[in-house]
């Protein structure tokens, strides 16, 4: 207690990942040490008010079993995200009451401190350009997941457009003749999304798989339709990247979700697609595989959070 001579607790900021099974958390210190971990439910289906009482809560959690004082709590969330107000403007539906949810301003009351809500693909590709140190001012992200995801930083920040949608890499057109989950037809991710993968698998003839993650099992075992469908995803991927980088001058591109887990299988095709098909820039484009796993979006919702804070710790 202040007076007695202790010092006070480290301020820290928490780091929520708020998806349709489960929302995760962590604290980090100034190095990038994990503190505290945790995960909860999500109760998607009851509604706005109960995901915000829950990823409250896990904070609340985190922060006592960390020992720190909370100060700032960054969030990346699924669907798509107004950032200036921290409102889900759109979501799947998973998520009962999502949509029009004013997010921020419900964690904001229970918690009483800053909160930025980001949405999660973008709150990704932060957390892996920030915990690689690098130099590099201009970034693609794509995560391949159930679906697919991108963003985009551009000058070191990250691109949001006019209407929140920067870099969502995973609806454009021109891929296959394959309907997508939005209804339209040919999208990246009727060929590179987890979904899609197994899909695709079972249409040339394969058993029925669980996920991707059998085909994966499938390829490594030397099952040619399941290599032919990795191929398929990782050409797509590279494509998409390639297209990107030309419009904006983009040097390096970071691939995460659950399907890069097999980027041993999708990697030969996303080398030989930009051998085969490079920027016209004739400058390199690198595409590697994200290194934070599934702590990415937790961590890239702190950095957000720190740059909100930046401009009131200016001040």
């Amino acid at each position: 207690m202040p007076g007695t001579g202790e010092p006070a607790a480290p301020g820290a900021i928490v780091g929520i990942d708020i998806g349709g099974t489960k929302i995760a958390g962590l604290i980090v210190d100034d190095d990038g040490t994990v503190l505290a971990r945790g995960s909860v439910a999500a109760p998607a289906s009851l509604g706005g008010e109960a995901m915000a009482d829950a990823a409250a809560a896990l904070a609340l959690d985190l922060v006592a079993r960390a020992s720190v004082r909370l100060i700032a709590v960054g969030v990346g969330a699924a669907g798509v995200v107004d950032h200036a107000t921290g409102t889900i403007r759109a979501a799947s539906a998973t998520f009962v009451g999502w949509a029009g949810f004013p997010l921020a301003d419900a964690l904001v009351a229970r918690l009483s401190v800053p909160v930025s809500v980001e949405n999660d693909v973008n709150a990704f590709l932060l957390g892996e350009v920030a915990a690689d140190r690098r130099a590099d001012d201009d970034v693609l992200g794509v995560m391949l997941g159930t679906g697919v995801g991108g963003a985009v930083i551009i000058d070191g920040d990250l691109r949001h457009g006019p209407h929140g949608a920067a870099g969502e890499i995973g609806h454009t057109p021109g891929y296959s003749d394959l309907v997508c989950t939005c209804g339209q037809v040919g999208h990246l991710e009727t060929l590179a999304s987890g979904t899609s993968i197994a899909r695709r698998y079972e249409a040339r003839g394969g058993e029925p798989v669980a996920d991707a993650r059998a085909v994966a099992e499938r390829a490594r075992a030397g099952d040619p339709r399941a290599v032919a469908a990795f191929e398929t995803a990782g050409r797509a991927v590279a494509l998409a990247c390639v297209s990107a980088a030309t419009l904006l001058d983009l040097p390096r591109a970071i691939v995460g979700g659950g399907v890069s887990e097999a980027w041993d299988l999708l990697e030969p095709a996303i080398l030989t697609t930009l051998r085969s098909d490079p920027p016209v820039s004739g400058l390199p484009l690198v595409i590697t595989p994200a290194r934070l796993g599934a702590d990415a979006v937790a961590f890239g919702a702190i950095e957000a959070a720190r740059r909100i804070l930046a401009p009131v710790r200016a001040r």
